[in-house]
């Protein structure tokens, strides 16, 4: 079988196995393509949605379980250093089961805030790590810490794909996620590990989405012993739609609670896991399916 367009690629199946690289990707998707004919999974580079993206630009992964079915769009993003899709299959599974589509997008994930928001920055701008999540969320010009240029923001990445989707994939209905040519907020369930929970977390304030589900987001400072003040700014978000998951074990977990109850995230929202696991502390959350029943909780939300 040849491949005419490496960039974008429609599959027929999808794995447990962590993605960690584009090659590997394609090598576990196309041993399977003529084994299961759903859930259709597509790998689309930034730079195909948009020319003008050239920083990351792994794939996106991009699940859907029918193209009929248009249920609440789950957006990923994965923790610094990390891959658009990593350990989270089973969490993406449980989406699916569920009524999602997923999107697992791929961004600009290095440097991560606590790299950059250190020492003599934090000395001179307290507000150092919501400006930095600004320009790479939204590509505002509020920091020269960072280079992400406005075209590699999250949010362009983000439209960027879904009209591309839009176009090349019509019977899929992507437009439904789509408003006035911006996402359509109200269909959208932001969700992301470490840095990304924190991105979700961001760009939950200042957009009203259908949720939020933050994997031990961040613990973003102001000082060396205080937490950044974006963290209890009002929220565009109600509090009812956020939930929150940090590890007893992990270095943070004292932080990642206290950014939690600066969000208003109901305490019935708030998870402190702690239960056996093969997965990392500070990563178990999102990748082991010993917390499939707090991810269908999360998922299937009406409060």
């Amino acid at each position: 079988m040849s491949i005419r367009n490496p960039k974008a690629i429609d599959c027929g199946i999808f794995g447990s196995l962590p993605i960690r690289n584009p090659i590997a990707a394609l090598a576990f998707l196309f041993s399977g393509m003529a084994a299961v004919a759903e859930p259709v999974q597509h790998l689309i580079r930034p730079s195909e949605t948009d020319p003008s993206i050239t920083a990351s630009d792994l794939p996106h992964v991009v699940v859907i379980d029918g193209p009929q079915q248009t249920g609440p769009l789950l957006v990923w993003m994965t923790g610094t250093g990390g891959t658009p899709a990593q350990g989270e299959w089973p969490f993406f599974k449980t989406a699916l089961a569920n009524g999602y589509r997923v999107i697992a997008l791929s961004y600009i994930d290095t440097p991560a805030v606590a790299m950059v928001c250190i020492n003599q920055a934090l000395l001179a701008d307290r507000h150092c790590a919501e400006h930095f999540r600004a320009r790479r969320a939204f590509g505002d010009k509020t920091t020269d810490l960072i280079s992400d240029a406005p075209q590699d923001a999250i949010i362009h990445r983000l439209k960027a794909l879904l009209v591309y989707l839009t176009q090349s994939n019509p019977r899929q209905h992507w437009d439904a996620y789509l408003s006035g040519g911006e996402p359509n907020w109200r269909k959208i369930v932001l969700s992301g590990q470490s840095q990304g929970g924190g991105m979700a977390a961001f760009i939950a304030q200042r957009f009203e989405v259908a949720g939020v589900i933050d994997f031990s987001g961040g613990w973003d400072h102001a000082t060396t012993h205080r937490l950044a003040d974006w963290y209890s700014r009002p929220s565009a978000t109600p509090p009812e739609r956020w939930y929150g998951t940090y590890n007893a074990k992990e270095d943070a977990a004292t932080e990642i609670a206290a950014s939690y109850v600066g969000l208003r995230i109901p305490v019935s929202h708030q998870f402190k896991l702690d239960r056996l696991s093969v997965a990392a502390p500070h990563g178990a959350g999102a990748v082991d399916p010993v917390y499939k029943d707090i991810w269908i909780k999360m998922l299937l939300s009406k409060d």
